[in-house]
């Protein structure tokens, strides 16, 4: 098979030039591309002392794309949005080293024999409008989830497990009757199986809580638009949202009602700043924090005058996916199409061998992100497999899986044709996202034309990323294959990601023994250590066997934060909200 020459692509050495040249900085040496860069963080602030009063700290959000506004997690589906609420937005539970619930602001108690959890709220917990947290205010979030015109992703396999809530779904009951409230401040939820997923952040207990008194002559269907949503949240955390430029700023004033500490700073002010000016704005030390810096330009700010580095491996991977079906929102399932023209299992397979994801790890990222070999993140310690290979660069083994799978080049143009002869195009959507965006998405394409497979850009160019995920969504036909990533949050069970019922199954691929073997995960067996284990490695081998998606690279998060600020921690295993002790101890950045 010849090759021809795939004008305007870059190659494994040119990488980091390419990348140089994306971000306008000129490259000082061309580096090893299997040069292996390893980082060491910490999450933590150095500075302990005391906050000083009557003052701001603003926070950057570093973003290429704007936030949609929408100020609440049951409707919330994107991470910047989540974010821009963050200082407000405190969950009901603290975490520990595992990643399991403990108490917070709602004490937790698991019964496994009667397959029930009992949540308390604190006494003193109030709305920011001076209104109790009560217990009405749990059982109504549930019941928004459940309805039947709520369209949002949380009416998961998580929530459908609790007993009674799919007899409300389909209108056969008026409440659901494992919810039961036991006093004003006190739940007890029983499950129809106890779940491992329940004794984890974002398992079967759902962490956020909707103010009943806010909501409740608002019609479900219109709650998402409803100005409670986009422009006066009402919450519980240190400080509330005070005021809103759309897609641009938030605004964030102390909760005089809050049930801990008063905080201790007047005012939080938190900005979108672009990807592209986001190295000059720290340069300029025009923020105190700075969330979704660029890794590719890394090297230009970890020695930022005045800031402290923090970081951790996030619970985080970027992924390749396939199209292969449809999602029936009457069903509310995903529909397998085994004639998709992604269906081929050789050919998935081959293009995660064609790719270089160590190269682009430690060329694109500054080895702040690493490959990723399987779709179980290393923080979950007790579950992934570090010896487990996944999907090594191998273009040898992807040309074996082509040639096996059919794809051959008939006419020695240098590209394959489908099993039949005929022309075989891939269509793949890329997000656009920074300066790396281009290059990692022309770099891929380079990789897989290597192996004689014809990919170009959806649309010839980068989706902007809420237009990506609509057409994701929606399975718009003109997309067979993408470039996405998952925050897969505390728990590490993906059956919310991956199943049958899966509304966040975008690739649709849908298999009995994918089933039986997620299915699993969420069984009683699970809840022994040691059987976990094993049911995690079984679906992690038929998830790489299938390749249905294909994880390329685990992330790590760098936060830039001034040398001013105390109380700051990004670990996830705090026992209290960490913007509860932000403080800062200096008038001057």
């Amino acid at each position: 098979m010849k090759k021809k020459t795939l004008f305007g692509l870059v190659t494994v050495a040119g990488l980091s030039l390419t990348l140089a040249a994306c971000s306008n900085n000129k490259p000082t040496e061309t580096k090893n591309p299997g040069e292996k860069k390893e980082h060491h963080f910490s999450p933590t602030v150095k500075n302990q002392g005391e906050a000083i009063k009557g003052q701001t700290l603003e926070i950057a959000q570093v973003s290429s794309n704007d936030f949609t506004g929408i100020f609440s997690r049951t409707f919330a589906t994107n991470t910047l949005d989540s974010s821009f609420f963050e200082p407000a937005d405190e969950p009901l539970f603290t975490y520990d080293e595992n990643l399991r619930v403990r108490d917070g602001a709602a004490a937790v108690k698991f019964d496994e024999a009667k397959k029930q959890v009992r949540l308390t709220l604190r006494d003193n917990l109030k709305w920011n409008d001076g209104e109790d947290v009560t217990a009405d205010d749990i059982v109504f979030t549930y019941e928004v989830i459940a309805d039947k015109d709520y369209d949002g992703v949380r009416y998961n396999n998580n929530i459908r497990n609790i007993v009674g809530i799919e007899d409300y779904h389909d209108g056969k009951a008026d409440t659901i009757s494992g919810i039961e409230k036991i006093n004003d401040k006190e739940v007890v939820i029983t499950y129809k199986e106890f779940t491992p997923s329940m004794l984890q952040g974002g398992g079967g207990v759902w962490s956020s809580v909707m103010p009943k008194h806010v909501f409740e002559n608002i019609p479900v269907k219109d709650m998402e638009a409803s100005d409670a949503v986009r422009k006066n949240p009402v919450s519980f955390g240190p400080y509330y949202v005070s005021k809103i430029v759309p897609g641009e700023s938030v605004e964030f004033l102390p909760n005089e009602h809050y049930y801990g500490e008063q905080p201790k700073l007047d005012k939080i002010v938190m900005k979108k700043v672009p990807t592209a000016s986001a190295t000059a704005s720290i340069a300029a030390k025009e923020y105190d924090i700075y969330s979704g810096m660029p890794t590719a330009e890394y090297t230009s700010w970890q020695n930022s005058e005045g800031y402290d580095i923090l970081g951790q491996q996030q619970t985080s991977y970027n992924y390749i996916g396939f199209k292969m079906g449809h999602w029936d929102a009457k069903e509310a399932k995903n529909i397998y199409n085994p004639e998709a023209k992604m269906a081929n299992k050789e050919l998935r397979q081959a293009i995660g061998y064609a790719i270089d994801n160590e190269t682009i790890a430690n060329q694109l990222y500054n080895g702040l992100q690493v490959r990723a070999n399987s779709l179980i993140v290393p923080a979950f310690t007790n579950l992934h497999d570090d010896s487990f290979e996944g999907y090594t660069y191998s273009p040898e083994k992807a040309n074996e899986l082509l040639d096996k799978a059919g794809f051959k080049d008939t006419n020695d143009d240098g590209i394959r044709e489908d099993p039949e002869g005929k022309p075989f195009k891939i269509n793949f959507a890329f997000r656009d996202g920074g300066d790396t965006a281009q290059a990692l998405a022309e770099y891929y394409i380079q990789q897989w034309f290597e192996v004689g497979l014809d990919v170009e850009l959806t649309s010839g160019r980068l989706i902007e990323v809420n237009s990506f995920y609509e057409m994701l969504e929606k399975d718009d036909p003109k997309i067979d294959m993408y470039q996405a990533g998952w925050s897969t949050g505390y728990d590490p069970n993906p059956t919310g990601l991956y199943s049958e019922t899966s509304a966040f199954n975008y690739t649709r691929f849908v298999s009995e023994k994918n089933e039986q073997l997620l299915n699993a995960l969420s069984s009683t067996e699970a809840l022994d250590p040691a059987k976990a284990k094993q049911l995690y490695g079984e679906w992690q081998a038929y998830a790489f066997d299938e390749a249905y998606v294909i994880p390329t690279t685990y992330v790590y998060e760098v936060v830039p934060v001034a040398e001013r600020v105390t109380g700051y921690d990004i670990s996830r295993d705090l026992d209290h909200y960490v913007y509860a002790d932000l403080g800062v101890t200096a008038e001057k950045r």
